[in-house]
């Protein structure tokens, strides 16, 4: 059951999260959903990260969900998808307004300490118009798994559809 929150992860959390990354972390902001545990899913993420532009605002961190989202991108998914962006473009409208839910959100989220920062390393372009994952071709799909990442953050088209044909939300 994925639970919806918004909060810094707990100590417990970051370790965990140590775990899911191989690594210790860096620029989380919050847990933004975890499982029926506490088991973080999904982290918001900070703009700035190690004095560079982070345009991924929803980190994908759970095992299991990275796991089978590979499964789904390894039968070809992302191709069909993007066929299906240029087929439909009711569905291509709806994609788009995922893109820029997402931008919306990482600008809004923001502190204004956070936005100076970004205007004086020079990388508002960047936040304000790549969308999701970074991606500046919003016809195209890079990557299921932060697709998946922000439909656990907010809604996202994608990830939604995940849910519907391949249940990724019963792996949690």
């Amino acid at each position: 059951m994925v639970i919806r929150t918004d909060h810094a992860p707990s100590d417990r959390q970051l370790s965990i999260i140590t775990q899911q990354l191989g690594r210790a972390p860096r620029g989380i902001e919050a847990v933004v959903a975890e499982d029926s545990h506490g088991t973080p899913l999904a982290l918001r993420m900070a703009p700035i990260v190690d004095g560079k532009p982070f345009p991924t605002l929803y980190w994908l961190c759970s095992d299991v969900l990275k796991i089978e989202i590979s499964r789904v991108e390894a039968v070809g998914v992302i191709k069909a998808l993007e066929q299906r962006l240029q087929d439909e473009p009711e569905f291509l409208e709806r994609y788009r307004q995922s893109h820029r839910d997402y931008v919306a959100a990482r600008w809004a989220l923001m502190s204004d300490a956070q936005r100076e920062e970004v205007d004086r390393l020079g990388y508002r372009e960047v936040l304000t118009e790549r969308g999701i994952g970074g991606i500046s071709n919003w016809q195209q799909i890079r990557c299921l798994h932060t697709q998946y990442a922000h439909h656990l953050g907010g809604h996202n088209v994608i990830g939604a559809w995940m849910d519907e044909h391949y249940q990724i939300d019963r792996y949690v």
